[in-house]
């Protein structure tokens, strides 16, 4: 797409100052972007807000390099300049390096997907980064099978949601941990065949009594994890997503040698961008259908104007919410 004379302006959300307090983000104008070879341009209608983006703007997730320094990892939007598969008019979902929280997003054609039948911008904003990581984490390196079990924590969060209804899908039994009886009943409601009050129940017991299980999500981390290998069964696997609880464990070697377990984890937005287009072509294949069928519902708990991101970081943080969070740009 050649440079025009004159450089068309959008608004998009900066952090004030380069990091900071949900108040640190603000509206600003900025040039639209242009994309490049292989990239199409959307007109962001929705913007799905993800608790990396809250660790951008307190200064401890820089974007991967030639990614835009403003936040924003998923969106959903009509194409203006297409590119592969892609034509102008279009409606699109896409996972983004970052520049989400804006009017316009570029991003590399391969890593968009259709809009599922039946789903909205906002809702269809919801999906990326969250089907991803877990497309990613379950399936991949967890490997989870059906028939196995599925232990998964934060079950009211975006990717717990995601989580129970894609492990369902593929005829996995769930386990799911929330915080609080309501959240847990909430687990349950979305398909998982057993919920955890991790309040006033020990979920290693409660799992242990259902037979254990075969694989654990997990983004707690600290105190949890020696409970996380307690409860898994012979040849599991423990897949780490985030560490909110604390990023130091200690670790039996003895019991993981027992248990012939397994402990990974990974990070989505670093991937290079022929691994993300993997990526996508495996979730397309396999998630889409059962969105598509309503196995799978993004859970879109809270709805904001692109101008109010720093109420819609605060919401987030605040811990209450259900699913996703997501800004719109219209």
């Amino acid at each position: 797409m050649p440079k025009s004379a004159h450089t068309e302006m959008m608004t998009a959300i900066a952090i004030e100052g380069g990091k900071g307090p949900a108040e640190a983000l603000k509206a600003v104008q900025i040039p639209r972007p242009e994309p490049k070879d292989g990239q199409i341009l959307i007109k962001v209608h929705a913007a799905g807000i993800n608790r990396p983006d809250i660790i951008q703007r307190m200064g401890f997730y820089p974007p991967p390099p030639g990614s835009p320094e403003t936040m924003g990892l998923e969106v959903a939007g009509e194409v203006v300049v297409g590119a592969g598969r892609w034509k102008a008019g279009d409606k699109v979902c896409a996972l983004l390096g970052g520049g989400g929280y804006a009017e316009y997003a570029v991003c590399d054609a391969r890593h968009a997907l259709p809009i599922p039948k039946g789903l909205d911008y906002v809702q269809a904003a919801a999906l990326p980064e969250t089907v991803f990581t877990v497309f990613a984490n379950v399936f991949e390196h967890g490997h989870l099978k059906p028939g196995e079990t599925l232990l998964v924590h934060g079950a009211t969060s975006g990717i717990g949601t995601t989580a129970i209804q894609m492990a369902k899908a593929h005829g996995a039994k769930v386990i799911a941990t929330a915080r609080g009886a309501d959240k847990a009943q909430i687990a349950r409601d979305l398909g998982a065949d057993v919920a955890v009050d991790a309040k006033t129940q020990d979920f290693a017991e409660v799992t242990k009594g259902e037979g254990g299980c075969d694989v654990v999500l997990d983004m707690v981390g600290g105190d949890y994890f020696a409970k996380d290998l307690d409860a898994l069964k012979m040849d599991g696997r423990i897949v780490f997503i985030a560490s909110l609880g604390g990023g130091d464990v200690t670790l039996s070697i003895g019991r993981l040698m027992q248990k012939r377990g397994v402990v990974t984890g990974s990070t989505l937005r670093p991937r290079n961008p022929d691994e993300k287009a993997r990526l996508a072509a495996a979730v397309e294949a396999l998630a889409w259908p059962w969105i598509e069928a309503g196995k799978v519902r993004p859970q879109v708990d809270a709805i904001f104007p692109l101008a109010d991101a720093a109420q819609a970081h605060a919401h987030l943080e605040a811990g209450a919410h259900v699913g996703k969070i997501v800004l719109i740009a219209d």
